[in-house]
């Protein structure tokens, strides 16, 4: 008897959230698009900031920091509104892998601290090394936190779900 493999499955959807599994049934080519057309978006917006702010080999690498930490900020709150909200299958992918995926970028980080090593700058490195780790952290934390709290200041919005809402496995939205 043959088995059939599992089904692939986006790793941060909970199967246990209706409104999460709704994603399952968006097309697999819709998903591709909205991702496609958001990073796109999300690319531009960071080639901007790395126009604005120039990068000098041996200095610390302000763009790319400011990039990732403000991505971190805004994908905290984008899953603590997600978490929230009912939204249609396609938001996720576009805001969340889409537009902040192309706005953040992990490549460049690595390669802006390459440079630096390469440049005889190790203190630099490793500063930036530890200071986009920490402040990638705390900025996804603070984001949920904010958002968490202005969403729960206006609980009287349409679609607001409450965590007993979907921990009891209703579903409010």
């Amino acid at each position: 008897m043959s088995q059939r493999p599992p089904r692939r499955v986006d790793p941060d959807v909970d199967l246990r959230v209706p409104a999460d599994r709704a994603e399952l049934t968006a097309r697999p080519a819709a998903v591709l698009g909205v991702i496609a057309a958001g990073g796109v978006l999300g690319a531009f917006a960071r080639a901007g900031v790395q126009t604005a702010l120039p990068y000098a080999p041996t200095g610390f690498p302000w763009s790319t920091f400011a990039v990732n930490v403000t991505g971190c900020l805004l994908i905290g709150a984008l899953m603590a509104v997600l978490g929230r909200r009912r939204v249609g299958p396609l938001v996720r992918p576009f805001l969340g892998v889409g537009v902040l995926g192309g706005f953040t970028t992990f490549s460049a980080y690595v390669v802006d601290v390459h440079r630096a090593l390469a440049a005889g700058a190790a203190a630099t490195a490793l500063g930036y090394l530890a200071a986009t780790l920490v402040g990638g952290l705390l900025a996804v934390a603070a984001g949920d936190a904010l958002a968490t709290r202005l969403l729960d200041r206006g609980s009287g919005w349409p679609g607001r779900s409450t965590a007993s809402d979907r921990t009891a496995g209703g579903d409010a939205r």
